[in-house]
């Protein structure tokens, strides 16, 4: 993965307040996301190009666990040379959403009345904003010629079609067989490829075994030991090892895991999915309110940090177990015309994503385009940095919602 202008080795701590800023800005959902880090780090750091952050989309949209977290994970990693950087990356990007919802499962607060609901409609128009971009963008770089705009189309219909996270990896593997086969010499020559990350097969393996050994001994374990700590790690190790598609996709595997048990009543776990939506940040972050309101566990910041680990971690463990061999695999030619297809059908997975949920969740009256349209200008053509976007949308939300006496939902 090359970088496009900036190569100069970062460091940790420059990881964690560029993702700090977005952890504190980025409304939207994991598709959302992935359009702040391209606008962050290929347009505007110059961290990666338009290729090797695709390559990491695709590779984080075959993998179990939150695509954003993981695909923020790899930047943070690759940008500060080692695992503290992914770290870095994580922390920056989740701490602000996991405080926030520690706090709201400790006030047991709700979010309501025209102000906070329209408020929240805004930062959802925040969304088709950002993900708009992103689009425009990757559909220029990515699909420049007829074969690839039709593995883009192809794609899409396969999701549309399956209407799960599956039908996702079936897309982005149709696109590497069509790519394999269709786009060599399309683009330019990779032979020169440098981007490596600083991880060994041995480290990638040790990972990889670290996920299956956590995925099989603690509920073992917990049966004997009957231990409250281990068996609230357990409960949401399991179900972020088990997820496809981000964050909407793992709630009911939560809610399987705290409520039917009786740790979480079915209100309270509603009433955290709603604030969760109104924060920045990973919709996983959830765990941390579900944590910190789990019966089996007396103490709720620890409840909150078992929770926010166990969901997170197998994701983690995954890409970086999968990094050093998608090294070695990415460098040869005809992966090469693989990623091609791949990156092609990434762009045909994000469009549907950008009609739904980002459109139909965010658009619900046909007034609601004009602030999403202006949004679009104003990060396109006058280049505005996204937050001053973020406030923009989100004022307006509030102020329409108040003018109009309704409160948007």
């Amino acid at each position: 993965m090359a970088f496009a202008n900036d190569s100069r080795p970062g460091s940790a701590r420059e990881v964690f307040a560029a993702f700090l800023k977005l952890g504190l800005t980025s409304f939207g959902g994991p598709i959302a996301h992935l359009g702040y880090f391209r606008d962050e780090f290929v347009l505007r750091r110059r961290w990666i190009d338009e290729t090797g952050y695709a390559d990491i989309v695709a590779l984080c949209q075959f993998l179990p666990g939150p695509a954003s977290s993981q695909v923020g994970f790899v930047l943070g990693l690759r940008r500060a040379g080692g695992l503290a950087g992914g770290i870095a990356a994580w922390l920056g990007f989740t701490l602000p959403s996991a405080v926030i919802l520690l706090a709201f499962a400790l006030a047991s607060g709700t979010l309501s009345g025209a102000l906070a609901t329209g408020c929240l409609h805004g930062l959802k128009l925040v969304a088709v904003v950002v993900v708009a971009q992103a689009l425009f963008g990757m559909a220029r770089s990515l699909t420049p010629d007829i074969v690839r705009a039709i593995i883009t189309a192809s794609a899409a219909s396969i999701v549309l079609l399956s209407g799960n996270a599956f039908g996702q990896i079936a897309a982005i593997g149709m696109g590497a067989a069509l790519g394999s086969w269709l786009c060599r010499g399309n683009g330019a020559s990779q032979t020169s490829y440098t981007g490596k990350f600083p991880i060994t097969r041995r480290a990638g393996a040790f990972a990889l075994i670290v996920f299956a050994a956590l995925l099989t001994l603690p509920p073992l374990v917990a049966a004997v030991a009957h231990n409250p700590e281990l068996a609230l790690f357990d409960a949401f190790y399991r179900s972020g090892a088990l997820v496809f598609g981000g964050g909407h996709v793992v709630l009911p595997l939560l809610q399987a895991q705290v409520v039917s048990p009786g740790w979480v009543s079915d209100a309270a776990f509603l009433n955290g999915y709603g604030a969760a939506q109104a924060v920045p940040g990973p919709l996983f972050a959830f765990a941390a309110y579900l944590g910190a309101l789990a019966t089996p566990m007396h103490n709720a910041p620890l409840g909150a940090m078992i929770a926010l680990i166990g969901l997170f971690l197998p994701g983690l463990l995954l890409v970086y177990g999968a990094l050093p061999f998608w090294n070695a695999l990415r460098a040869r030619p005809l992966a090469q015309s693989a990623m091609r297809g791949a990156n092609a059908a990434v762009v045909g997975i994000l469009a549907v994503a950008f009609v739904d949920p980002v459109c139909t969740t965010a658009i619900l009256r046909w007034y609601d385009a004009v602030p999403a349209l202006a949004g679009f200008l104003l990060l396109v053509r006058w280049k505005l940095p996204p937050w001053i976007v973020v406030v923009l949308l989100a004022a307006t939300g509030a102020a329409t919602s108040l003018l109009l006496g309704t409160a948007v939902k």
